[in-house]
């Protein structure tokens, strides 16, 4: 057997397999023969059928399962020979297999970068000291007081007003035509001024009394936020059945009864506390590693095998669909496609591929390795953020070794990362001022 590997670039090979006729021809008599025990042929004794008799009605067969099999086991071969550590799938085109000939093919492979030894020692960091500001708590707070909020029916006679709850029956028309996406709704709820289907809409019952039917044209925008109706002229037909008020509750001890497990609002604020710290905590390790990757990146030049790429730009365009069907919608309805997810996110797979790849290198370089009980605390730290028992998660990694593998690797990533930033001079400064456009 014989191999040549081709260069394309430094990550893509072309790989030149060629078995002798030899070999060709005993791995064809062995399955003749194998076929010869087995072949239930009429005229004919149990394995006394004619080799010519089986060429005749099963070559296509016996061709093709041989082809796999000399395909599958010289590139195996051929991987240990030339010792290539290949990511992602090879591409081959098989040949037809040819008894009197030997049998040639070439697989494109790709492979991980030769990276040169990664200087991460002594990066300059810069880290946000983040603190907890009345401000945030107050947003909090009133966050989970419009959450309890109540709903009452306005008694007095006067018509809606901005922030007024509204219920109506509603009905949208084109050229006269019912329109599937505004079809007839009873009992809608909505926030007048939140611009739940459009602001035309609100600010066309302002001022209007419940019982009054009312006649709105809305032409939405070509940018508006539901694609169905965007650029489209829809006739609204509205029966005003309610004008309703909001009503809040105090922010006390009793509010934080009907939170759930507290007695005092104290204790609600600390469990505020405790959350925000976290997402503190979460921020600093994100802004620390996005400064990590770009100085690691400005030094180390090297080529992204694309199949690499790929790998993590379906990842991110699964998450955008599953996203979108949490929410009983579909990339149709926003107007994208898998090709344009694909152009618009194709850097930032790129960036998270430089970043497993420098990760790697550093593993190895610095020999990192994991002992058990680094692996079972990895198990601890999982159980908790998905609020499952560990031996559910223990159980489940270790049902497939993959799985469990990538865990492991992910966990070896950590420590990689926490090698550098031991080693880095890190700068703490305080956090950038942010214009907050929420209430």
């Amino acid at each position: 057997m014989q191999f040549k590997v081709e260069d394309v670039s430094s990550v893509k090979k072309v790989l030149h397999v060629e078995i002798p006729q030899d070999t060709v021809a005993r791995e064809l008599d062995n399955a003749y023969k194998q076929l010869k025990k087995t072949a239930k042929i009429k005229g004919f004794r149990p394995g006394k059928t004619p080799r010519s008799v089986l060429e005749r009605m099963f070559k296509k067969d016996v061709h093709n399962d041989v082809s796999s099999k000399l395909l599958q086991d010289s590139f195996v071969e051929a991987l240990k020979e030339t010792d290539l550590n290949i990511v992602g799938n090879p591409k081959i085109d098989p040949p037809q297999l040819d008894e009197k000939g030997p049998f040639k093919y070439d697989a494109t492979v790709e492979i991980k970068p030769d990276m040169d030894k990664i200087d991460f020692q002594g990066l300059a960091l810069k880290k946000a000291l983040y603190q907890i500001t009345d401000e945030e708590m107050d947003a909090q707070l009133q966050m989970l007081q419009r959450n309890l909020a109540q709903q009452i029916p306005v008694t007095e006679d006067r018509g809606v007003k901005e922030n007024d709850f509204v219920l109506i029956d509603y009905e949208g028309f084109e050229d006269g035509k019912p329109f599937s996406e505004t079809q007839k709704t009873e009992n809608f709820i909505m926030k007048i001024g939140a611009g739940a289907m459009s602001k035309t809409l609100d600010e066309n019952l302002i001022g209007k009394n419940p019982g009054e039917d009312i006649e709105i044209k809305v032409n939405f925008p070509e940018d508006h936020f539901n694609q169905k109706l965007a650029n489209h002229a829809i006739t609204f037909h509205v029966k005003l059945k309610e004008i309703r008020q909001e009503v809040l509750p105090e922010i006390d001890d009793e509010f934080a009864k009907k939170l759930g497990p507290y007695e005092t609002l104290d204790e609600v604020k600390n469990a505020i506390t405790d959350n925000l710290k976290q997402g503190y905590e979460k921020r600093v390790e994100q802004e620390l590693n996005e400064q990590i990757f770009q100085k690691l990146i400005e030094k180390a030049e090297f080529e992204l095998p694309e199949s690499m790429v790929e790998f993590e730009l379906n990842g991110i365009i699964d998450e955008v669909e599953k996203t979108l069907t949490y929410y009983n919608k579909s990339m149709e309805d926003e107007g994208v496609t898998r090709e344009s997810l694909a152009e618009k996110h194709r850097e930032t797979a790129e960036k998270k591929v430089r970043r497993h790849l420098i990760l790697d290198k550093i593993i190895d370089q610095e020999e990192l390795t994991l002992s058990d009980q680094e692996l079972d605390a990895g198990f601890n730290e999982m159980a908790q953020a998905v609020n499952q028992p560990v031996e559910a998660i223990k159980s489940y990694y270790n049902q497939d070794q993959s799985n469990l593998e990538f865990f492991k690797h992910t966990l070896l990533e950590k420590q990689a990362i926490k090698l550098i930033i031991d080693s880095s001079t890190i700068e703490e400064i305080e956090p950038e001022l942010e214009k907050n456009t929420e209430n």
